[in-house]
């Protein structure tokens, strides 16, 4: 990337010198990814086969370098405009060239750039247009004169001055331009705002009701540093909804003038010594804070709050993301999956243990039908026909009534040896009427789709995710208001790193599965599976060479990824890249033994001395994983697959009460908590506070979305549909447990006052935000709080 005015090679020095400090490595492993980014590679390919260039990054380092690396090009990008633009004005001094190149941040860049920024014609610009500068200037410099005696001299009709006053305005306005554009003014302004300032919150008159979902924010303030993003966001959407009245306040109010006033009278000398344009000067102060300063810095600190909140939301949805696609899979088993409903009926899909749909039937053992026995006949027909071993049924509607005739399905029929688990149906509709499912499953109507997706989660989590978008899985909290671009690429990176970390079977996967492989567009995913279709099962590596449009660096990207099981070479269903097969060609030759025998023999693997086998081309870091992988080649890294088991006689919410202990699976975390399903409808919340006897910063810390945990009930809210859950099983019920402490053991102060609403009460948890779609959403509305 070039500058104008300087070399490339520079402005890449320090571009990769930011990033290496940042991420305290050097900068030439900054530089050496930086190179193979460039070059097409992707993150998965180089933290798995790129170590010995970037000297061990690993992914999160990548992702972190790849993020950094966007934005301070497009701040190198702007940079260039910017001087660009200076320069054609005739007003590019060395001075301002040196603040311009040394600005850290696109916020300093900006401020550095905003009195030379092409602006429409302000009141400051027709005052100097009227010759009223040399008055604002003069005044400025010296206070002793008179403001009104000095602006008579300035009179002049013919250019709009008609009086003393006029001309005094005209001066005033020059004068609150200038102090609202210096650039280090604002900058020590905004930082001092985010220090000591807060958000405030007020209920529109006449919104109480039907804003009742933001209660918590009704009569609210709290300083920025404090506020967590699911606050700020709720309290955005609060206002969107034009519920809430949104203030950003400097500072807590005082009865005398403000603070920020007496640092813009300093910045320019102006103090009160009795002199006679000291009033006019400390109005003008005034003035300009109030009218400009304050509603820039506004601006500016309202988009800093919600990028935060922004970025802690899109983290924590892409951190539940990676622990559902993760998900300890159920493997080969023949499934039976039940998407539940009342009056459409109960849908079923049965698949094989590849995850092809061998039966499909609707019944109707719910109201108002009521055909249980039936229903029952019918399953256990299906059950032993296919063998099947697992039910999986869909969490939404109707699920517990549905778990129940499973239950029962088990209980009559023990020699099928059945086991049934509740799987997430999020985004199962979506994927229902998609393109893709008319495509897999041309001749099956829209509503058994849901079934089949249903099942082929529980087999593998992975494998069926990859075909809905990421944001309609809807693990997140106010998906719906973040930055689509910035949620995208987030939610993608994920996906890609978890398809890589698992590996794919290049001769079942499907082509959404394959187009997230390192390496291999969407084009090129339909191309394997055509060719697949075509010619039969790949049975080597290289025959993907053969694939129309994936040429050697597509092949480079992706091979290690793929897997081919009982092909020519046992290597292939490895994750050693054909590019280190001569490295293991010689291990063969050292421990006297064929490819088959080495793999999987620990002993003789640990016996060989990975030195032994480092060349030029490939290091330690790559020998010692490849014969880790021989070890345990193509292991799966997810989890062990195990089920929870829900309370009998425990299917709604009334059935609940204070002091049951439940087994429960986590559905989602949040910056505030974590949501249980324990079997009754609602998911109820353990607030960050109840999930550890020690500080929590983190939820994700102690819980992920998918972890069987137990909970106690502390309270339950039947009008509200709110259950209070604690994991510390000690605490006592019907009472919020101990208030957690924040660092240094102070118990957190309360930063909520409210006039009424929903709630009541001081320091309760977050405010219930506005239904959304998705998973989280789904959460919400079953935990009450939507």
């Amino acid at each position: 990337m070039t500058t104008p005015g300087s070399s490339a090679s520079s402005d890449v020095r320090s571009i990769e010198g930011r990033i290496a400090e940042e991420l305290g490595v050097r900068e030439r492993q900054v530089k050496a990814a930086v190179e193979l980014l460039d070059g097409g590679s992707t993150v998965p390919f180089i933290a798995r086969y790129r170590k010995e260039a970037t000297e061990m990054l690993d992914d999160a380092q990548l992702r972190t370098l790849e993020e950094r690396l966007r934005y301070l090009r497009e701040l190198e990008e702007r940079r260039t405009a910017i001087l660009d633009s200076v320069r054609e004005q005739g007003k590019l001094t060395e001075e301002l060239e040196a603040r311009i190149r040394t600005a850290e941040t696109k916020a300093r860049l900006e401020d550095v750039y905003l009195p030379f920024k092409p602006k429409r014609r302000t009141k400051a610009q027709i005052a100097r247009e009227a010759g009223l500068e040399p008055l604002a200037e003069g005044l400025l410099a010296d206070p002793t004169v008179d403001p009104l005696a000095a602006a008579a001299a300035f009179v002049d009709a013919d250019k709009g001055v008609a009086d003393p006053q006029a001309a005094l305005d005209g001066a005033r306005s020059i004068l609150t331009e200038k102090f609202s554009e210096d650039a280090d003014l604002i900058g020590e302004l905004r930082e001092r705002m985010w220090g000591r300032g807060r958000l405030a919150a007020k209920v529109k008159e006449g919104k109480e009701e039907a804003g009742a979902k933001f209660a918590d924010y009704f009569d609210f303030a709290e300083p920025f540093t404090e506020l967590p993003s699911h606050r700020v966001l709720a309290m955005l959407r609060g206002e969107k909804e034009d519920v809430l009245d949104l203030v950003l306040e400097p500072e807590e109010a005082t009865d005398g003038p403000s603070s920020y006033e007496g640092i813009v009278a300093s910045r320019f000398g102006i103090a009160d010594r009795g002199r006679p344009g000291d009033k006019w000067l400390k109005d003008t102060v005034r003035w300009a804070w109030r009218t400009r300063i304050l509603v820039h810095l506004g601006i500016d600190l309202r988009l800093r709050l919600r990028t935060a909140a922004e970025d802690e939301a899109v983290n924590v949805f892409a951190a539940n993301l990676r622990d559902l696609l993760l998900a300890a899979p159920a493997g080969t088993r023949a499934t039976l999956g039940l998407d539940p409903g009342f009056r459409t009926g109960v849908k079923v899909a049965v698949i094989d243990a590849t995850g092809k749909v061998v039966a499909t039937d609707v019944i109707h053992p719910h109201v108002p039908a009521n055909r249980w026995d039936e229903a029952i006949a019918k399953l256990a027909r299906l059950a032993k026909e296919h063998a099947v071993e697992l039910i999986a049924i869909g969490n939404g509607t109707a699920s517990r009534e549905t778990d129940k005739l499973a239950g029962e399905l088990i209980a009559k029929h023990p020699e099928l040896k059945l086991t049934k688990v509740m799987v997430s149906e999020a985004g199962a509709s979506v994927y229902s009427a998609s393109a893709f499912a008319s495509q897999e499953l041309p001749d099956m109507d829209v509503s058994l789709r849901g079934a089949v997706s249903i099942a082929r989660r529980l087999q593998d989590p992975l494998a069926e995710l990859v075909k809905i978008d990421p944001k309609s899985i809807g693990v997140g909290q106010y998906q719906h208001d973040l930055s689509e671009v910035k949620l995208s690429r987030s939610l993608d990176a994920v996906v890609e790193d978890c398809v890589n970390g698992v590996g794919v079977d290049v001769n079942t996967a499907s082509a959404p599965l394959l187009a997230r492989v390192s390496g291999i567009t969407s084009g090129l995913a339909e191309n394997i599976v055509a060719h697949r279709d075509a010619n039969g099962p790949f049975t080597s590596r290289t025959e993907l060479k053969k694939v129309s449009r994936l040429g050697p660096k597509a092949y480079e990207q992706c091979a290690g990824f793929l897997r081919i099981r009982g092909g020519s070479d046992p290597l292939d269903a490895s994750s050693v890249h054909p590019e280190a097969y001569p490295v293991v060609r010689r291990m063969v030759k050292t421990a006297g033994r064929e490819v088959a025998g080495l793999i999987g023999n620990t002993s003789v693997l640990r016996s060989l001395k990975p030195a032994d086998f480092v060349d030029e081309t490939f290091g330690l870091p790559t020998v010692s994983d490849i014969l880790r992988e021989l070890e345990k080649p193509g292991r799966d890294p997810r989890p062990a697959f195990k089920t929870a088991t829900f309370k009998e006689g425990v299917e709604k919410i009334s059935d609940l009460s204070s002091g049951m202990v439940l087994e429960g699976v986590v559905t989602n975390v949040a910056a505030f908590g974590a949501f249980v399903d324990v079997g009754v409808h609602q998911d109820g919340l353990v607030h960050v506070s109840a999930m550890s006897k020690t500080f929590v910063r983190d939820p994700r810390d102690v819980v992920k979305p998918g972890d069987i945990v137990k909970v106690k009930v502390l309270d339950v809210d039947i009008p509200r549909k709110r259950i209070s859950l604690t994991l510390r099983l000690d605490d006592e019920a019907a009472a919020q447990g101990a208030p957690q402490r924040e660092r240094g053991g102070k118990p957190p102060r309360q930063r909520q006052q409210r006039s009424g609403g929903a709630g009541g009460g001081k320091g309760r948890g977050p405010a219930a935000p506005a239904p959304s779609n998705g998973a989280m959403a789904d959460a919400l509305r079953r935990a009450g709080l939507a």
